[in-house]
């Protein structure tokens, strides 16, 4: 599968890994604590790619669980990119922007996560550099694809400032492409076992007008496109028919049936996490799942 295609933007984020557990007490920082944090990350980014300096950082005080990161269109790093296109002085050379809580302590609307994907260990803190030059912004944006796995840990104080400013028992903190969170994501969907949902999910990140299907027994049955999931949903003899299960065993196997059903919620879950409808479609006995879910 292709990268995405970030245009005039570089895509990034601040992984935080928490330790014990304990989510950050704080769902984002003040304005004056996103641009001291900022100025933070933008110096460790500038000594691992030295370009970075002379693009515009915008920068989001606030973390998101990594799956609302990783959505159809970037919809966190296009709010960052409206923000930066809004905001004066464009002309005026590079620029750092950094986005906080209100004064009243409100997390403005385009910055409040979910709450209820608030319960991981890694929390993610997206940034957007981005220049007048299409290519000055590539070239900083392929540089930083080639670094920040293998070298992007954030310096001491930034990490330091990150654990103390959002209230958070910080483990690691390092940098990381919107590239660099999916192949971990995917590694870490593996580990859970949920590898054969994963193309899925990336289709509809890095080619979403193409069609994927999940089409592997004993897994549920789904189609993504056109921006959605379709789910074949079984009855107990529909189920039993289409997966090859003789009729006379289906109360049998009501038990296995059962674990299917469960199966469908995780993954219906994970997809929605990751901002992708999934819609059920009713399948009995007798009835083309396939050609159901392609109508």
């Amino acid at each position: 599968m292709s990268k995405p295609d970030p245009g005039m933007n570089a895509l990034g984020v601040l992984a935080l890994e928490l330790a014990g557990g304990d989510a950050p007490r704080h769902a984002a920082l003040s304005s004056e604590q996103a641009g001291e944090l900022a100025e933070r990350v933008g110096r460790d980014l500038a000594k691992l790619v030295p370009g970075v300096s002379g693009l515009d950082f915008v920068f989001a005080g606030a973390h998101f669980d990594p799956a609302e990161v990783l959505r159809p269109g970037w919809p966190v790093h296009r709010r960052l990119e409206e923000l930066q296109m809004r905001a004066p002085g464009r002309s005026q050379g590079p620029r750092l922007l950094a986005f906080g809580a209100g004064a009243d302590g409100d997390v403005p609307l385009p910055f409040q996560a979910e709450a209820a994907l608030t319960g991981g260990g890694l929390r993610v803190v997206p940034f957007l550099l981005t220049g007048t030059e299409v290519a000055q912004t590539q070239a900083v944006a392929e540089a930083l694809e080639e670094v920040l796995l293998a070298q992007g840990m954030a310096q001491p104080d930034t990490a330091l400032l990150a654990q103390t400013a959002f209230g958070a028992q910080i483990e690691h903190a390092r940098f990381f492409t919107v590239n660099d969170l999916a192949a971990m994501m995917s590694m870490q969907y593996d580990n859970q076992g949920l590898a054969a949902l994963w193309p899925v999910i990336e289709t509809a990140l890095m080619a979403p007008h193409v069609e994927e299907w999940l089409d592997a027994a004993p897994e549920p049955l789904l189609r993504y496109a056109d921006g959605e999931v379709r789910m074949a949903l079984f009855d107990p003899a529909g189920w039993c028919a289409f997966y090859n299960h003789g009729t006379g065993d289906c109360e049998r196997l009501q038990g296995i049936y059962d674990q299917f059903l469960m199966r469908q919620r995780q993954m219906a879950a994970v997809l929605e996490a990751h901002g992708l409808p999934v819609l059920f479609v009713h399948c009995e006995a007798g009835q083309d799942a396939r050609e159901l879910l392609t109508r």
